[in-house]
């Protein structure tokens, strides 16, 4: 099996634009099949912008909306997957969710956050109750998070269970939290023995400091590919050889013990 390079869009885009962010991810998915992607993953809320305010309502969509189609067309014309965030409206409940359109402009995969973070994302979305959404991409095993989700071990590890081989996690990360970044996501991948590829916002957006520096990290706990602070099309790729190996050589997952960590609500002797 052929690696599968990855493009990782870090950009805030224009924030209350959809056109406008719609447009610059047709052009990154120029310049990512130029480079040889297969698959293009932008950060968190690029339809929209982030720190939108109640436009995130105004804004927010269905999952086979406009945007989607406008997705699935660049998709298409280019012969790459896109991986894009943006409000998701279902009825009255808007959702924080990222949506996965294969090469061929079809809908692989959809996923509504489900830990929100901060006043901000508490006041305007209602959080999903599907922890592990999965897609099958060139052969490997796809799974989407978003942001904050990563940051919980037991989710992450549901999705390594689940047969994960690269998680997608379009990020609003912001300051000063950049040792998620830098420290915890390749932590996730290692513990996990499987690839991240954690894409990020960046610069100042209302009362946010969004950081960048997203990253592929690796089943072997580096940073494969790391990107700075400003606007960056990160290009890395994802090797099934170094997934088997580095599976082969820390096998967390067949060593588990789940009989002694049966879960949170469980029962714990005193003393």
């Amino acid at each position: 099996m052929s690696a599968l390079r990855t493009a990782l869009l870090q950009s805030s885009g224009q924030p209350g634009s959809p056109a406008a962010n719609l447009r610059a991810l047709d052009a990154a998915a120029a310049r990512a099949a130029a480079a040889g992607a297969r698959l293009l993953v932008c950060p968190e809320m690029f339809l929209t912008g982030y720190a939108i305010g109640d436009d995130v309502a105004r804004l927010a969509e269905p999952a086979g909306g406009p945007a989607a189609e406008a997705v699935a067309a660049t998709a298409r014309g280019h012969g790459l997957a896109v991986l894009y965030g943006y409000p998701e409206r279902d009825g009255p409940r808007v959702f924080n969710s990222a949506q996965l359109i294969a090469a061929d402009g079809t809908r692989a995969a959809g996923y509504r956050k489900t830990h929100l973070f901060g006043a901000f994302e508490r006041e305007h979305f209602t959080p999903g109750e599907q922890p592990v959404v999965q897609a099958d991409l060139d052969g490997l095993r796809v799974g989407i998070m978003i942001c904050y989700d990563v940051e919980f071990p037991e989710n992450v590890r549901a999705h390594a269970l689940a047969g994960t081989d690269l998680l997608l996690v379009p990020t609003a990360q912001m300051h000063p939290f950049e040792f998620v970044a830098e420290s915890v996501v390749p932590v996730r991948a290692f513990e996990n023995q499987l690839y991240v590829a954690y894409v990020n916002r960046t610069g100042l957006e209302g009362q946010f400091d969004f950081v960048g520096l997203s990253c592929l990290a690796g089943p072997d706990g580096t940073a494969r590919a790391r990107a700075g602070r400003g606007e960056e099309l990160l290009v890395a790729d994802v090797d099934p050889e170094l997934l088997a190996a580095s599976r082969r050589a820390n096998p967390y997952l067949e060593d588990r013990r789940p009989g002694l960590y049966p879960g949170p609500h469980a029962a714990h002797p005193a003393g």
